[in-house]
């Protein structure tokens, strides 16, 4: 049905190829055109090698990307391929289209994740690929029927799932200007404004002051930059992780380490209302540590103890503001010493509270609209991934399809 292509560049390739580079991480679900990024061979990964030509299709071998599946239509000459993919080459008997929708059916799926080794990454072999069972209609005439009937049914879905996506970025944008409006210009739209001075944060309401983070903090430190793996304990004190961090929330599992060690580091122990800010990675998202977590740790993230006239509330949101990304996009999360410095705007208490009420409200709501259009974008997905299934596998005939309006 298929076959392994092998084909890649030479390790003597020149480092000024230029060529059109395709990585897992680009490759959506779904994808009917892949989106390669023009490089030169010396600057590119040391994985960018694979030859790939047109019929071909990609295949993650990597299960975190398991599903990063896409035909090559059409490629430039200089088009080549992350390592990371299996490239499958249909035989003559076999067409392109269903063989491509074959490899994204569940059942295939489900075998790549059975056969797949490894702790931190798991994989599996690409040669192993091949060995996986596929369903095949006898005829190469009814393989493209069912590719046709899936290439127009699966495309409705598509510009569904498109619809839904843009909505979801849309409203991204909304809870980010809601945000960044309420804490730099108030509540009151009619309110007067002066220059801040800071080219940051710009004009705000005339009876707000302005300074930078150490005003209103009385502590900033980063937190424990060593390994701990060897006090990890089923039962003990709490210890944050950056994947526990989004915007405003903690989430996810623990870990928690004995206590004894986190004690012996006591100037880096989190206290209920301290924001802990993500370095790298999702660097600037911030969160307002929790009651339940008071006296916890975290790993080489930036805690920040405010003072009584500053509300953790408001902070968390101004440091989640485009305004803060923006500002430590160019300064960098690096350090204590350069968050000390991030320019704030400073309201009365009473009015920080009244933000942090109003933007609970409203921010609330907003991310209700956007969980309800993810909802979509999963069942739509779903729907997508059974009516392949189904086609591929024969479930339902559609030999005599014909798309609504073709002659």
């Amino acid at each position: 049905m298929a076959s392994i292509n092998d084909d890649a560049l030479d390790e003597d390739t020149s480092p000024d190829f230029e060529m059109e580079y395709v990585d897992i991480s680009s490759v959506t679900p779904g994808s009917k055109r892949l989106a390669a990024e023009s490089m030169k061979y010396g600057g590119a990964p040391s994985r960018a090698r694979r030859i790939v030509k047109d019929g071909d299709i990609l295949v993650s071998t990597v299960r975190t990307y398991l599903r990063a599946i896409a035909p090559v239509i059409d490629p430039p000459a200089n088009l080549i391929a992350s390592t990371g993919f299996a490239v499958i080459r249909p035989r003559e008997h076999c067409s392109h289209v269903f063989l491509n929708y074959s490899l994204q059916a569940a059942s295939f799926i489900e075998e790549v994740i059975a056969r797949s080794t490894g702790v931190s990454y798991p994989a599996i072999n690409a040669h192993e690929l091949a060995f996986i069972k596929l369903p095949l209609p006898p005829l190469k005439q009814e393989q493209e029927c069912i590719g046709l009937f899936l290439d127009t049914e699966t495309s409705k879905i598509d510009a569904l799932i498109e619809e839904q996506r843009r909505l979801i970025e849309l409203l991204k944008e909304k809870r980010q200007a809601a945000i960044s409006h309420a804490v730099t210009k108030g509540l009151n739209p009619d309110t007067p404004t002066k220059d801040s001075g800071s080219d940051w944060l710009g004009f705000i309401p005339n009876h707000w002051n302005s300074g930078v983070l150490v005003r209103c903090a009385s502590r900033i430190v980063v937190g424990i930059a060593e390994a701990a793996t060897h006090a990890y304990a089923d039962e003990g004190v709490p210890i944050l992780r950056s994947t526990n961090i989004r915007a405003g929330r903690i989430i996810g599992d623990i870990l928690r380490i004995l206590p004894e060690f986190a004690a012996d580091r006591g100037s880096k122990l989190i206290n209920s209302n301290d924001l802990i800010t993500v370095r790298t990675g999702n660097a600037g998202v911030t969160a307002v540590v929790p009651a339940e977590l008071d006296g916890c740790q975290c790993f080489t993230m930036l805690i920040t103890s405010l003072v009584d006239e500053a509300v953790p509330g408001f902070y968390c949101y101004y440091i989640n503001s485009d305004i803060a990304i923006a500002y430590f996009g160019v300064e960098g999360w690096g350090t204590a010493q350069v968050n000390i410095s991030v320019p704030i705007p400073i309201p009365s208490k009473g009015e920080q509270e009244a933000i942090v009420r109003y933007l609970d409200i409203e921010v609330g709501r907003i991310d209700e609209l956007t969980q309800e259009a993810e909802k979509v974008v999963s069942l739509l997905l779903e729907r997508r991934s059974a009516l392949i299934s189904a086609a591929v596998t024969g479930k339902i005939d559609v030999r005599n399809y014909t798309p609504k309006g073709a002659a």
